[in-house]
C-alpha cells in the first residue's frame, strides 16, 4: 500500500519551481547541520554522521544546480565548496567553532533567494538595470 503522506510530499517537491527548491535545499542544510550538532551533544555519532552527510547532498544538489554560463554561478560555486569542507570538517573533528560562523551564511543565502521568488519578473529585470549601471 502506497503512504498517502509520502506521495504528497513527492508531488509537492515535483510542482516546485526551480527557485522555491534553491529555497528548500537551503533550509535543509540549516535544519541538517542543526540536528548534527544535536545529536554529537547526545553522543549518538551515528545519527550526526547521517544528518551531516543529509547537509553535505544538499550542497552537492545545489552545485549540481549551477548554470556555469552565468558568471556568478561560479562565486557560488566557490562558497558551495567552502560550505561542503565546512561541514565535512565539523562531522570528522566534532568541532562546531567554523559551522557556526556557516550556517548563518546559509540563512543569509536562502534569505537572498526568498527575496527573489517574491519578486516580478520586472522588478529583477529593473534591479539587474540599476546593478549594471553602476558598474
Amino acid at each position: 500500500m502506497v503512504n498517502p503522506y509520502a506521495q504528497y510530499k513527492k508531488q509537492s517537491v515535483e510542482t516546485m519551481t526551480p527557485v522555491e527548491v534553491v529555497i528548500k535545499l537551503y533550509s535543509e542544510i540549516e535544519k541538517q547541520c542543526a540536528v548534527g550538532m544535536d545529536y554529537v551533544e547526545k553522543k549518538n555519532f551515528s545519527k550526526s554522521n547521517e544528518a551531516f552527510i543529509k547537509a553535505e547532498d544538499c550542497i552537492d544538489a545545489l552545485r549540481e544546480a549551477l548554470d556555469m554560463s552565468i558568471p556568478i554561478s561560479h562565486n557560488l560555486d566557490e562558497l558551495y565548496v567552502f560550505f561542503y569542507k565546512t561541514i565535512v570538517k565539523a562531522n570528522t573533528t566534532k568541532d562546531f567553532t567554523d559551522l557556526k560562523k556557516v550556517v548563518p551564511m546559509i540563512t543569509e543565502l536562502r534569505g537572498a533567494w526568498t527575496q527573489i521568488s517574491q519578486m516580478t519578473r520586472e522588478e529583477i529585470e529593473a534591479q539587474d538595470k540599476a546593478n549594471k549601471k553602476r558598474k
